[in-house]
């Protein structure tokens, strides 16, 4: 039995929170790739001879999607007839807040695209049943993967469990998904959405994490998982993800070339379609800070989505630097001030902060117009 396992689709997510420059369609691209992983999951299925594609919860990234959203995500699922898919309610797509949403899938959907709205088991193959456990609501309060425990399968079938959920919680309500799943409901694999990165439970209990990525915290392209049971469990990562997300970080210390160092740090292709923060942190004059913002303004362009953050870099002060700015007049006093701010005992981390970011900017526009 081959089946392919991905989870947390988000469709129509607007990713408000990436900055949208003039020119530039990021939020529209990545909106489009969210789409797009519905053939790539086809496909992965094709390639890995599975009839089948279990989606574990949040297909949809809100409980009232566009009906655009919807028929395309419909058409695009039924696109191969050949291909099963299986859609379980989440938390962002949960059966009370989106009922009509369920409803216009039952009633819209092709015959391949079938929507699991009951906790009731379904046979996928003669030796095969899906045990769903689908969201009632956004935060049940309670862990709906234990249905799993007393749903029936016919002798002998492989129990397949799909459920969305934390295998941890940290408000200690009991409502995370026990790792031990697997043995207390008798499965041969638990199929789990919710956390958004690649993670194995255990043997047969399996986070695929999004296909298209959606955050820098995971620091890879999507994937899903082709899945066989039957004999030896064989469980097979397969990358889907057309954007990649990553977290870069650049320690620095005086003197040294920050600009190269940055250089030396950016991933030399497939820039056009890399979103990159970077992470300064250690100690650079003002020179250097100069060189480095100067060299990410560069930079930046060539990425989908460029993020330098300085926050834990430290300003190492050479009076040389501040006769860079002035050797006297109102400049030199304002650099001065600044100076006193920025390594003051008695300001707040805060203030302290805002007054070595001013005068980099200070000595930054002075060369600039110099």
């Amino acid at each position: 039995m081959r089946f392919i396992h991905s989870s947390d689709l988000h469709l129509g997510r607007r990713f408000a929170n990436i900055p949208e420059l003039p020119d530039t369609n990021t939020r529209g691209r990545l909106m489009e790739a969210r789409h797009g992983v519905i053939g790539r999951l086809a496909a992965a299925a094709r390639d890995h001879g599975a009839e089948h594609v279990l989606l574990a919860g949040d297909t949809f990234d809100t409980a009232t999607p566009s009906s655009m959203v919807i028929r395309q995500a419909l058409s695009a699922m039924g696109d191969d007839p050949n291909v099963q898919w299986w859609l379980l309610p989440g938390n962002h797509d949960n059966l009370r807040d989106a009922e009509p949403l369920w409803q216009e899938i039952v009633r819209d959907a092709p015959a391949n695209v079938h929507a699991l709205t009951e906790a009731a088991p379904v046979r996928l193959a003669d030796d095969a049943t899906l045990l769903p456990a689908p969201v009632t609501f956004r935060n049940p309060g309670t862990d709906l993967s234990a249905a799993l425990v007393a749903m029936p399968s016919p002798e002998g079938a492989r129990r397949i469990g799909l459920a969305h959920g934390g295998v941890t919680d940290f408000t200690e309500s009991g409502a995370h998904i026990p790792p031990d799943r697997d043995r207390s409901a008798r499965l041969d694999y638990l199929a789990l959405g919710d956390w958004h990165g690649r993670m194995a439970v255990g043997d047969r209990i399996h986070y695929p994490g999004t296909p298209e990525q959606d955050r820098f915290k995971h620091g890879r392209r999507g994937v899903c998982l082709a899945v066989t049971v039957g004999g030896a469990l064989e469980v097979t990562e397969v990358e889907t993800g057309h954007f990649l997300w990553t977290e870069l970080d650049l320690p620095l210390h005086a003197g040294q070339d920050a600009a190269a160092a940055l250089s030396a740090l950016l991933p030399s292709s497939g820039r056009r379609d890399t979103l990159v923060r970077v992470k300064a942190s250690g100690w650079a004059g003002l020179p250097e800070q100069a060189a480095l913002t100067a060299a990410a303004a560069h930079a930046a362009p060539d990425f989908a989505v460029f993020e330098l953050v300085t926050a834990a870099l430290g300003t190492h002060y050479e009076t040389a630097d501040l006769d860079e700015i002035d050797r006297g007049g109102a400049l030199r006093l304002a650099a001065d001030r600044l100076r006193a701010d920025a390594e003051s005992e008695t300001l707040s981390q805060d203030d302290r902060d805002i007054a070595a970011a001013a005068l980099s900017r200070l000595y930054a526009y002075v060369k600039d117009t110099a």
